[in-house]
C-alpha cells in the first residue's frame, strides 16, 4: 500500500487479476506511487489490472498519463487493463481527453474480473 499526502493505494490480488483501489488525489506528487504499483502488477504477470477510481477525489494530467501508460503496457504484453468509473471530476477528465472511449471503464471491479 502506498501513501502520498492524502493519496492511498490498496492492492488486492487473486487468480483473476489485480485490483488497485486509489483514494484521495492522483496528481504530480502521488502519480509515482501509482506507477510503482502498476509496474509491480505488470512484473508479477497479472493478466488483468483494474484501477478502481471510485474513491478518487481528484485527478490531473499526470494521473491520466500514468493510466494511459499502464493501458499501453498491458496492450503490448497481451494483457487486459481497465478502470472502475470515478467521481464526476474524474469522469469529466476522461471524457474531455477521449479516454473514456479508449479505455475499458466499468461500474465495479467484478464487471471485469468476471470476464475471465
Amino acid at each position: 500500500m502506498g501513501v502520498q499526502g492524502n493519496f492511498t493505494i490498496e492492492a488486492s490480488n487473486d487468480v483473476r487479476g489485480t485490483v488497485l483501489t486509489v483514494t484521495g488525489e492522483l496528481d504530480l506528487a502521488s502519480s509515482p506511487a501509482l506507477e510503482e504499483e502498476l509496474e509491480r502488477a505488470h512484473e508479477a504477470g497479472a493478466q488483468l489490472v483494474v484501477v478502481d477510481l471510485r474513491e478518487l477525489e481528484f485527478m490531473d494530467s499526470t494521473g491520466l498519463n500514468a493510466l494511459v501508460k499502464a493501458h499501453q503496457q498491458a496492450q503490448e504484453a497481451g494483457r487486459r487493463f481497465g478502470l472502475v468509473r470515478g467521481s464526476p471530476q474524474v469522469q469529466r477528465l476522461l471524457s474531455l481527453t477521449g479516454l473514456d472511449d479508449r479505455l475499458m471503464i466499468v461500474d465495479a471491479p467484478e464487471d471485469l474480473l468476471s470476464l475471465g
